[in-house]
């Protein structure tokens, strides 16, 4: 016997429905008997017309409940897809989850060593220590988030025996010490690149190399969030919740964060900190960062570059947030280009509201002319004079800033570097809407031109109208839509140099969450949420598959007690879960990939297992909250699954078909 040949292998996919597989000599004869042939080749004037993949559909999955407690203790999936071909025959597929590490394991360093999961470095490269626990060991995150796949062609990395896959993964922060104090925030957030073994036959993918990236040359990263894979094989990484550089100088997660990372508060500057970071992976395993310093200095979550390789739509977490749009001056380089913010034009304040966009042109700069700035030593005090009560002086403006109002006047000749260092005052000032909060996740679906924004909770700017948006919620969030358009101009009357301008913006009606009671935590169910289980609460990572026709949806829930992984298909409109988070954790790291050498994945990560939310009297017993219902059930199983909640998995969703 011998093993099958590849143009039968591919005859067998057309027959059965299957993936493409190379079957050993034994299974090859009867598979090969069960499709009435043989192992003698196809002529070619015999062979069957080719069938296609039509569509993908998702059998979701229930909620766990406390009937299964083990299920809600950690990364649960029971749900499947099924293929549709061109000749109507379906084929079923059962979705399991497979981790690459539980955060704190020791994983190969390709030299025959180990390094931690998840491992935090300070700017020389050296283990930053947690002195709170004995023995002082490293500290690791439990808080793994933004991931991308990345191939390359000329890969080269000893241990791998099938193809080489690279994967991106990014650590937003650890949640406490082991003394159980507060770090969030505090130490500079690791990125590192895997490299993994994909089995040629089955898809499987295994570790073979972690590398952490040194992150020196981007003076650090500082709370790395959502992320998003460039169309030219970059990973475009986050920086949210930038530092107020107006506060830092009192700011003590700044000043810890400045200590643990340089040893010494002095040695940079919360301008460094809001910005870009761009991940390049080289064929050898390792990565190289740099910053881009022109987007605007936001509190970046994912982003999206459109299909013409230099428009990007970017997330904006905070409260008082806005939309803004980059558009690079060249193709696959954001080095340099025009920042926009825009212009919430309401046309409805019903539920989660609607309106038509407008762009508000901020400048143009490059990265070098920025980060020239930030390395001289430029100040707060420098750009604009900041007041956070009413000067009762007419040439200071009052604008919404992170929930209060500030009142500024921009001193001479510091308008750009206000617009891209002080990026949420001058937008405010220039007339930008900032009145969004916790806008998160950012994807695009290309055919139907049409961006997908997760606004993961409509409360405080959203009902106030303190910048231009007022409207009625619900409080546990929604999916909007934008449609994209050329042609457009902005309030200057210039025209904008894309075909992928927002025009418009409007809840997707399926993924709008459903508050029990009819507003924020008034009632919960019997499991203790404070959401409808069976519908999107507090969407935060999306990504869109073209071939799947798929709006992926995570969510970073304090309405559900798991949060779940949810499949939305834009054809069809039906919402499937496909996956549960064990208790307190956040879904993460979503990523989908449609074509892998001929397989389909999706990565999913969670963070911070067991971060329950409860209310306790003076005495310490629990009264109440979102895990008042489970927490004494499940925080056992959690502590016994997750390093004692200090670790969280990296990994990726198993059984997807092949999509070719």
């Amino acid at each position: 016997m011998h093993n099958i040949d590849a143009p039968r292998r591919r005859l067998l996919k057309i027959l059965s429905g299957a993936p493409l597989l190379p079957l050993a000599s034994g299974s090859s004869a009867a598979l090969l008997a069960a499709c009435g042939g043989s192992s003698a080749a196809v002529p070619a004037e015999t062979a069957l017309p080719a069938v296609s993949l039509s569509s993908i559909s998702f059998s979701g999955m229930a909620a766990p409940t406390l009937a299964n407690p083990a299920a809600m203790a950690t990364m649960s999936i029971a749900s499947g897809m099924t293929a549709t071909y061109s000749d109507g025959r379906k084929q079923a597929y059962t979705l399991g989850y497979e981790p690459f590490f539980i955060t704190g394991a020791q994983v190969p360093n390709g030299s025959g060593g180990t390094i931690l999961a998840g491992g935090y470095y300070d700017i020389n490269n050296q283990p930053i220590l947690d002195a709170s626990a004995a023995g002082s060991p490293q500290f690791y995150s439990d808080s793994p988030d933004g991931s991308s796949f990345i191939t390359l062609p000329n890969a080269t990395v000893a241990g791998v025996k099938g193809n080489t896959v690279f994967a991106v993964v990014q650590f937003e922060y650890t949640t406490r010490n082991a003394g159980g104090t507060s770090m969030y925030g505090l130490l500079p957030s690791p990125i590192a690149v895997l490299t993994l073994d994909q089995d040629k036959a089955t898809g499987k993918l295994t570790l073979v190399k972690y590398h952490n990236v040194d992150t020196s040359p981007a003076k650090g990263l500082w709370i790395t969030c959502g992320a998003s894979r460039s169309p030219w094989n970059t990973h475009l990484s986050s920086e949210e919740y930038e530092p107020d550089a107006t506060t830092a100088a009192s700011n003590a997660q700044y000043l810890g964060f400045a200590k643990n990372t340089f040893g010494d508060a002095g040695k940079t500057s919360p301008y460094h900190y809001g910005h870009l970071p761009e991940v390049t992976v080289n064929p050898d395993g390792t990565g190289t960062i740099r910053k881009h310093y022109c987007l605007g200095r936001i509190s970046h979550e994912l982003v999206q570059v459109m299909p013409d390789e230099r428009t990007v739509l970017m997330g904006d977490d905070a409260t008082n947030g806005g939309a803004f749009m980059f558009i690079a001056d060249r193709a696959r380089d954001l080095s340099s280009g025009v920042l926009y913010v825009g212009k919430w034009n309401q046309t409805s304040g019903t539920g989660p509201g609607s309106a038509t966009l407008g762009w508000i042109r901020l400048g143009s700069a490059t990265s070098a002319e920025i980060k020239a700035l930030v390395d001289g030593g430029i100040t707060a005090a420098d750009i604009m004079d900041v007041k956070t009560s009413d000067p009762q002086d007419a040439s200071y403006k009052k604008i919404p800033f992170g929930g209060k109002f500030n009142w500024i006047k921009i001193k001479p000749g510091m308008e750009k570097a206000a617009a891209f260092l002080e990026t949420h005052r001058y937008a405010a000032l220039a007339g930008g809407s900032m009145g969004f909060t916790k806008w998160e996740g950012t994807t695009v679906n290309a055919k139907d031109k049409i961006a997908y924004v997760a606004m993961s909770r409509i409360e405080a700017s959203m009902l106030d109208g303190s910048g231009d948006v007022k409207v009625e919620g619900p409080y546990s969030g929604a999916v909007y839509q934008q449609n994209l358009k050329a042609g457009q101009r902005d309030t200057g009357g210039a025209v904008i140099d894309s075909e992928w301008v927002p025009v418009d913006m409007a809840a997707v009606p399926a993924l709008v969450s459903e508050d029990l009671g009819g507003g924020k935590m008034k009632a919960q169910d019997a499991l203790g949420n404070y959401a409808n289980p069976d519908k999107i609460a507090t969407p935060d990572n999306l990504k869109f598959s073209e071939k799947l026709r798929t709006l992926f949806i995570g969510e970073d829930s304090n309405t559900h007690v798991n949060n779940f992984l949810w499949a939305y298909n834009v054809d069809t409109r039906q919402l499937s879960r496909i996956l549960s988070t064990p208790a307190g954790a956040e879904s993460t790291g979503l990523h989908a990939v449609d074509d892998i050498n001929g397989f389909a994945y999706i990565m999913s990560n969670f963070q911070h297992a067991g971060d329950w939310e409860l209310t306790k009297d003076a005495s310490g017993n629990v009264t109440g909250g979102l895990h008042s219902k489970v927490y004494q059930q499940l925080d056992p199983l959690l502590k016994a699954n997750y390093r004692n909640l200090y670790g969280a998995a990296v990994g990726y969703i198993t059984g997807m078909p092949t999509l070719a």
